[in-house]
C-alpha cells in the first residue's frame, strides 16, 4: 500500500505543478494500514471541501475510505495484486479529478466507490478471466463477515457464498458487492452505481434471488 501512496504524490505533484505541495508524512504512514476509520459526516464534508488544495485533507480521505474499496474490489477480483493497482488507478483518478466533486446527501463515499466501479470495469474488458487460482486462495482468506447478510456457519458456508457470488454476472455482482462489502446504504450505492435508487433496489432485489438460486443449486449439486 506504500506504493500507492508514493503513486499519489507523484500525481498531486503533477496535477498541482503551480501549487505549494503541503507535505504529509502522517498519508505515508497510513500507506499499508488497511483497519477501518470512519469519522463524523459532518468532518467528512470539511475534509472534501478542502481536499482539491489540501493534500493532507485528500490524504485523509485516502486513510478513510482505503480499506473499504480495497476489501470492495478484492471481493470482485478475488487477486491481491490485481487489487492493489485497481486502488492505486481508483485514488489516482480521484486525486486527478477531485476538482469535480460536488457534496451530495451520501457525502464522498457513493463518488469514490463509483470510480473503483470504473476502474473494475476496464480491469474486465482487458481480462479474459476474471479470477485467477491465486485470486481463488486470497479470497479464502476473507473474513465471514465480508459474506453478505448470509447465515453462515463456518468457512465452509462462506465459501459455499463467494463460489455462488462468482457465477453470477457482473452487475449482480456489482449490487451486492456495493450495497454489502461497500458499507453503503441502498441511496448511496445506487449513487455509486450511476443509477437512480429505485433501479438499484430492483437490480439488487433480482441479484439477491439469483445469489440464493445458486445456493440452491449448489446444494442439490453437492
Amino acid at each position: 500500500m506504500i506504493a500507492i501512496a508514493s503513486t499519489l504524490r507523484v500525481a498531486w505533484s503533477s496535477a498541482h505543478a503551480e501549487r505549494p505541495l503541503l507535505e504529509s508524512t502522517a498519508f505515508l504512514s497510513v500507506g499499508a494500514n488497511l483497519d477501518r476509520v470512519s469519522i463524523p459526516h459532518s468532518d467528512e464534508k470539511a475534509l472534501a471541501a478542502r481536499a482539491a488544495t489540501d493534500f493532507d485533507a485528500f490524504a485523509q480521505l485516502y486513510r478513510i475510505y482505503l480499506p473499504r474499496i480495497h476489501a470492495f474490489v478484492l471481493r470482485r477480483t478475488g487477486d491481491v495484486d490485481t487489487t492493489e493497482d485497481i486502488c492505486s488507478a481508483t485514488f489516482e483518478s480521484a486525486l486527478r479529478s477531485i476538482d469535480s466533486f460536488r457534496w451530495r446527501s451520501g457525502g464522498f463515499g457513493p463518488w469514490i466507490f463509483r470510480i473503483a466501479n470504473r476502474q473494475l470495469i476496464t480491469h474486465y474488458r482487458r481480462t479474459a478471466r476474471p479470477r485467477s487460482e491465486r485470486g481463488q486462495r486470497a479470497m479464502g482468506l476473507m473474513s465471514d463477515a465480508e459474506v453478505p447478510a448470509v447465515s453462515l456457519d463456518g468457512l465452509s458456508e462462506a465459501e459455499r457464498v463467494r463460489a455462488a457470488m462468482s457465477r453470477l454476472n457482473s452487475r449482480y455482482q456489482q449490487a451486492l458487492s456495493l450495497r454489502y462489502f461497500a458499507d453503503l446504504d441502498t441511496s448511496q450505492a445506487a449513487q455509486a452505481m450511476g443509477v437512480p435508487k429505485a433501479t438499484f433496489s430492483v437490480v439488487l432485489n433480482r441479484a439477491s434471488n439469483a445469489l440464493r438460486k445458486e445456493l440452491e443449486r449448489g446444494d442439490r449439486d453437492g
